[in-house]
C-alpha cells in the first residue's frame, strides 16, 4: 500500500489519476463481434457462447422450469435476504416518483411536465468470478417502479448451461420479464440490435469488464441509451483520529475483492489511523478467500496523509470516487462538503456493503472520475420527461408579440408567421349561427 504524506495540491491530478488502459485492439474486437450479432442473431450469439463460455446452447432464452428449479437450489434464509433488499431498494425508489404540476407561466399559458417509463430496457449481469443476482435487485426494481413495459436481462450461464439460481430468483423477485443465457459483448450486442430470441431494447444498464464496457459505449452511439460510462470500481474512505481501524480496513477490503482493477484510497489526517489500518488490513487478508485478488488490487492503494479534514474533503472531490465512506466526529458536517461522489456511507456504521446490498440506496454508480458529471442508477434512469403546454386565446395575447418578435430577430419566418395567423385570428369578429 502506498504511503502519500502531506502533498502539495499540485500533486492532487497525479495522485487521483486513474489507470489508463490501451483499448484500441480491444474495441477492433468488440465492433466486430457487435456486427456479427448484427447480423447473424442467434446464430452469432449461441457461437460466441460457445466460444467464450464453453457451453453449447440449444436455445437462449430461460424456462418457466428452470426458474422453478432455482426455488429449490437458493435457501430460505438467502430468499429472505433478497426479499428484505428488495423491500428497501423498492421502498427508497419509490419515493423518487415524480409529481406532476402545472404551472401557469402567463395568464392562459400552462406548462407542465410528465414522467413517462422507457419502454423496453435491458440489464446485463455479470457472471465472472462473482455472481452479482444483487444487481439484479438494483437493476430492475426501479425498472419494475419506473412502469417499464419490458425488462429483458441477460447473463452468461455455466458450462453446464445454467444460470445461477440466485440471479434467477433476485429476477423473479424483482418482476424481470424475460432472462436470456448470453454474456460478454454478444450479450449488449443483441439488446442493442434484437435478434430472433432476444428483443431489442431502448436503454441498457449494468456493469462488466472492459469488453462490455466498451461495447456499451459503441452501442450507445447508434442504437440505444446506456446507464453511463463505467470503469472498475472504487472506494475512498475519509477518516480522522476517532475512526476504527478494524472498519476502515475491511471497507478496503471489501472493494479491493472486487477484481485486480478496483481502487482503494483512503485520506486521513492521523499517523495513528495509517498504522493501525495497515495492521489491520494484513490480520484481515489472510482470513479471505479471495486473498490473491485483493492483494493486487492493494498494491495500487493510496494511504494519504494530510493537514486537515477540509483538505481531505477537497482532495476527495477532486477524485470523484464511486463509493465515499466518511470515518469522522463530525460527520454529518463533513457530507455537506461533498460535491463529487456516486454514494456516501456516513458515520462508522456505514459500511459500504449494505449500499451494496440492502439499505436501500442503488448500488450502480459512476466510477473512474464519473461522478463529477453522472449520478447513480435512480428512477430517473428509467424515465423520459416529456413537456406539455396549453395555450388559451387569452395565452396568445399574453406572450403572441413576444415570440413574433423573437422569431423576426432569428429571421425565422415561418416561426413568426405560426402565431401571426393565431393573433389575427382573434382579431376577427366570430360567426354566429342565424
Amino acid at each position: 500500500m502506498n504511503i502519500i504524506r502531506y502533498p502539495e495540491r499540485s500533486e492532487w491530478p497525479k495522485i487521483v489519476e486513474r489507470p489508463h488502459l490501451d483499448v484500441s485492439q480491444l474495441n477492433q474486437t468488440v465492433a466486430s463481434v457487435l456486427a456479427d450479432v448484427k447480423q447473424r442473431g442467434d446464430e452469432a450469439v449461441k457461437g460466441y457462447e460457445l466460444k467464450f463460455d464453453h457451453v453449447d446452447l440449444p436455445s437462449l432464452e430461460v424456462t418457466k422450469a428452470e426458474i422453478k428449479e432455482a426455488e429449490t437450489l437458493v435457501s430460505e434464509e438467502l430468499m429472505e435476504a433478497i426479499r428484505l433488499a428488495h423491500s428497501n431498494i423498492k421502498t427508497f425508489h419509490k419515493s423518487q416518483r415524480f409529481h406532476t404540476r402545472k404551472v401557469e407561466t402567463q395568464p392562459g399559458v400552462v406548462c407542465w411536465q410528465k414522467s413517462i417509463a422507457i419502454e423496453k430496457v435491458g440489464l446485463y449481469i455479470p457472471g465472472g468470478t462473482a455472481p452479482l443476482f444483487s444487481t439484479v435487485l438494483m437493476l430492475a426494481t426501479p425498472a419494475k417502479i419506473a412502469g417499464c413495459k419490458e425488462i429483458v436481462l441477460c447473463t452468461p450461464p455455466n458450462r453446464e448451461g445454467k444460470v445461477n439460481p440466485a440471479i434467477l430468483m433476485a429476477a423473479k423477485t424483482a418482476g424481470v420479464s424475460k432472462i436470456f443465457k448470453a454474456g460478454g459483448v454478444q450479450a449488449i450486442g443483441a439488446m442493442a440490435y434484437g435478434t430472433e430470441s432476444i428483443p431489442k431494447v431502448y436503454k441498457i444498464f449494468g456493469p462488466g469488464n472492459q469488453y462490455v464496457m466498451a461495447a456499451k459505449q459503441q452501442v450507445s452511439l447508434h442504437d440505444v441509451a446506456i446507464d453511463m460510462p463505467a470503469g472498475p470500481s472504487e472506494v475512498c474512505v475519509i477518516a480522522d483520529e476517532t475512526a476504527n481501524a478494524e472498519f476502515v480496513a475491511a471497507d478496503l477490503l471489501s472493494q479491493a475483492e472486487h477484481g485486480i482493477d478496483s481502487q482503494v484510497f483512503l485520506i486521513t489526517t492521523s499517523h495513528k489511523v495509517i498504522d493501525d489500518v495497515q495492521k489491520e488490513v494484513s490480520r484481515q487478508l489472510d482470513l479471505l478467500p479471495r486473498k490473491e485478488i485483493a492483494q493486487k488490487t492493494l498494491e495500487n492503494s493510496q494511504l494519504v496523509l494530510v493537514s486537515s479534514i477540509s483538505e481531505a474533503i477537497d482532495l476527495s472531490n477532486a477524485y470523484a470516487p464511486e463509493h465515499l465512506i466518511i470515518q469522522t466526529e463530525d460527520y454529518e458536517k463533513v457530507s455537506q462538503k461533498v460535491i463529487n461522489a456516486g454514494s456516501v456511507f456516513l458515520g462508522r456504521y456505514a459500511c459500504e456493503s449494505a449500499g451494496d446490498y440492502a439499505s436501500g440506496t442503488n448500488h450502480t454508480l459512476p466510477t473512474h472520475g464519473y461522478a463529477t458529471t453522472y449520478s447513480g442508477v435512480n428512477l430517473d434512469s428509467y424515465c423520459r420527461k416529456v413537456t406539455f403546454q396549453h395555450l388559451t386565446e387569452e395565452g396568445i395575447r399574453s406572450i403572441g408579440h413576444a415570440v413574433e418578435l423573437m422569431a423576426e430577430a432569428e429571421q425565422l419566418d415561418a416561426h413568426k408567421n405560426a402565431m401571426t395567423v393565431r393573433i389575427k385570428s382573434l382579431e376577427q369578429p366570430r360567426k354566429t349561427l342565424e
